[in-house]
């Protein structure tokens, strides 16, 4: 019969025994040592909390100015379509071969990536088609940037886009750099709160944080309905719309289009309380650059008149907020109808 060696089991090494004792005694005098004190609450007016916010994100404290450069703008209107071809009015642009818009590519509903297909879709993806399609006669031959709302402007400025398209409304901050093309959406400032929180109209917040997008002119609107409450400032509206899914705030103030489509993202938000303004949206446009300002005015008066700002909007916005119609195309009082060189609006 086999036999079975037994070994002695090895004793522990000096230095092991020694760790194990110096432990042993560190538990012991730490047990003893008085519990140390709660770790102090965080300022309220420390305004980064990168650890908590969105990335980028900014909190404002209660009682910051709004500037009196983000006021909208009292403004005459834009350049009316004349008869000339888009090879006469852009020809660079028309040579090039391609239109650099500058877009958005996360507000759902307007401007956005389809997640299953990659394509770009939304409102204001359509309507830059269509700018495209009448000046080179295809749809598809647009060079899309995204851009920062933060970067808006600039981009027209720097000449890295040729034009925006991306929720701008028309201030006096940005009439000093750039120009724009008539109104093609109408919008109304209004919140976005939890469908739960009972909140109905700008009243009711009393203690609630409130978010808006950056660079947006809704972050002074934000400053002056809500004086008293902390304003947080992120550097998109779906990271507004995070902070809110995490209790960071209790309500985004934006454009109702905006917000329409982070309440079909997440059906546990609700759009409501009155309009705190009404806005409309322009493409911007380079600031002097005549021609290519009555060229996007051409396309809009084209979608107006065959019905394809409709079927747009159908398609987009009407199931969200309603129908609505095409805001009026709005034109400086002395530029003279395109039919009637002779003649001015107002004269």
């Amino acid at each position: 019969m086999a036999r079975i060696a037994y070994r002695r089991p090895p004793l522990p090494h000096p230095a092991a025994s020694l760790t194990a004792a110096l432990a042993a005694v560190a538990l012991t005098l730490s047990s003893c040592a008085p519990t140390p004190p709660p770790p102090q609450e965080q300022a309220s007016n420390d305004t980064t909390h990168d650890e908590l916010f969105p990335p980028g994100a900014q909190l404002d404290e209660p009682g910051e100015e709004p500037s009196e450069t983000a006021e909208p703008a009292d403004w005459e209107g834009s350049l009316r379509p004349d008869d000339t071809t888009p090879e006469e009015r852009i020809p660079e642009i028309h040579k090039r071969g391609r239109i650099i818009i500058g877009v958005d590519q996360s507000q759902y509903l307007l401007s956005f990536r389809d997640n299953a297909t990659g394509e770009l879709k939304g409102f204001e993806i359509d309507l830059a088609r269509e700018i495209s399609r009448d000046i080179f006669g295809d749809p598809d031959k647009v060079d899309f940037r995204f851009i920062d709302s933060t970067m808006r402007t600039e981009a027209i400025v720097s000449g890295q886009v040729d034009i925006v398209v991306r929720t701008m409304s028309i201030t006096k901050k940005r009439l000093e750099a750039i120009d724009f093309s008539a109104p093609y959406l109408d919008s109304s400032v209004r919140m976005l709160v939890p469908s739960a929180s009972g909140i109905e109209s700008t009243g009711d917040i009393t203690d609630a944080r409130i978010c808006v997008a950056d660079g947006s002119n809704v972050v002074d609107m934000a400053r002056r309905t809500f004086p008293d409450q902390e304003i947080l400032r992120t550097r998109t509206w779906t990271d507004c719309l995070m902070a809110m899914q995490q209790f960071q705030t209790g309500a985004i103030l934006g454009d109702e289009t905006i917000l329409a489509g982070a309440a079909a993202q997440d059906p546990l938000t609700t759009v409501t309380g009155e309009a705190v303004a009404d806005q409309q949206y322009s493409v911007g446009i380079p600031k002097g650059n005549d021609g290519l300002t009555r060229q996007v005015n051409s396309t809009l008066e084209r979608i107006r008149g065959d019905g394809t700002w409709d079927a747009m909007f159908d398609k987009w916005l009407s199931p969200h907020i309603g129908a609505r119609s095409a805001p009026a195309l709005k034109y400086r009082p002395d530029e003279p109808d395109a039919g009637n060189p002779d003649s001015a609006e107002g004269d």
